[in-house]
């Protein structure tokens, strides 16, 4: 698969990506598990795991664990970026129950998106969080124990890459890593589910919603008492090669400008998440629906503005439209299959301005106009 996905020219790697190759290259696919564990190693188990399920309860506590943890742990730098990620995943989720996509979706369309969304939230976090719990515990303890991994079928590319971080320290190869790691993870248990290919990647509503742009990625910030957002928009969102380049993206638009990190971080520690786009946008949208049934539909918002005498958009708090999900266990796969994975890993230095205003304000238009014909056809109908 990735000898498809990744440019096959001749690159020299350079140290320590080279050293992750010959190691890549020198262990087996299948991580050997140590089978006899001391009771340290199997409470050590046990709790993380506990812990992980507990802030695994939603897209709310995930987004927030995430946020925690990188307050104790800046130098992991992917637990910010999925902090961030996480934010646009519960709007995403709440969008289903605001003012305008229910007009576009049936109800049943909205409940598949949802747990889609859900789904590869839900799978990311418990893939992710026991690895940053051994990291701290790692720190905490001045002991290497990503031997533990396994016992969380984590891949053991990831086993290989946390090692040398634990020598080196570079969050970028390391952040990238877990980009690779993340997307390859739900390419197997989502993107390749029958389910999810029927319900959502088949359907016309999918289509759409890449045609309409809906699938921005939004980074708030705060600027001279406004707040700003910058980000990136994905489309083709089954091409796992395009997910990662995204990834590589987002984590240049969120970290190479390190006042901007800055003023976003300090956005994120004094927002708490609550999944309405009230969030970051208040003068657009509000967390409680201020429309009337049965009103005559109207365009309401011009260059990101909402007109005089109209109402806010609808964009709820997740708590209060989306119940708590009971899932099933995640299938045990190793999606690590070809080392040359590793080119993705090569830092392309590239400069990404992240301007993104605009185009998701012509979004937020091309939605809302889009919601008022479907109506006006309904009724001629």
């Amino acid at each position: 698969m990735w000898s498809k996905l990744i440019s096959q020219k001749k690159i020299t790697l350079l140290e320590p990506l080279a050293t992750i190759k010959k190691e890549l290259k020198g262990r087996s696919k299948q991580p050997s598990i140590k089978t006899e564990l001391s009771s340290e190693e199997r409470t050590l188990i046990e709790q993380i795991k506990f812990k992980t399920n507990k802030w695994n309860q939603n897209n709310i506590t995930r987004t927030k664990a995430y946020l925690d943890f990188y307050q104790c742990h800046p130098e992991v730098h992917w637990a910010f970026l999925g902090h961030m990620v996480s934010r646009n995943g519960g709007w995403n989720m709440t969008d289903l129950k605001g003012g305008l996509l229910p007009r576009l979706l049936t109800k049943k369309e909205c409940q598949s998106f949802f747990t889609f969304l859900e789904r590869g939230n839900w799978l990311i976090f418990q893939d992710a969080f026991p690895q940053f719990l051994l990291y701290e515990e790692s720190i905490k303890r001045e002991k290497n124990l990503f031997y533990l991994l396994p016992h969380f079928h984590v891949s053991l590319f990831m086993e290989i890459i946390w090692n040398r971080f634990l020598e080196d320290c570079d969050p970028y190869t390391l952040t990238i890593a877990l980009i690779i790691n993340e997307q390859s993870y739900l390419e197997l248990r989502v993107i390749d589910n029958p389910v999810f290919k029927k319900s959502i990647f088949n359907t016309l509503e999918f289509k759409l919603q890449d045609l309409l742009s809906m699938n921005q990625i939004l980074f708030p910030y705060l600027e001279n008492g406004k707040v700003k957002l910058i980000g990136e928009t994905l489309h083709h969102f089954e091409s796992l090669h395009r997910r990662i380049l995204l990834g590589k993206r987002l984590y240049s638009i969120l970290f190479a400008n390190s006042k901007r990190l800055n003023k976003i971080e300090q956005w994120a520690y004094l927002t708490p998440h609550s999944g309405s786009r009230k969030d970051y946008w208040p003068h657009i949208f509000h967390d409680i629906d201020e429309g009337v049934p049965g009103r005559l539909l109207k365009r309401r918002l011009k260059s990101c503005r909402i007109l005089p005498d109209s109402i806010r958009f609808y964009s709820p708090k997740l708590e209060f439209v989306w119940k708590d999900c009971v899932h099933e266990e995640a299938e045990i796969k190793e999606w690590y299959e070809d080392w040359q994975v590793v080119y993705y890993l090569i830092n392309s230095e590239e400069t990404i301005n992240g301007e993104i205003e605009d185009e998701y304000c012509q979004t937020l238009e091309r939605i809302e106009l889009t919601t008022i014909a479907k109506k006006a056809i309904f009724l001629r109908n």
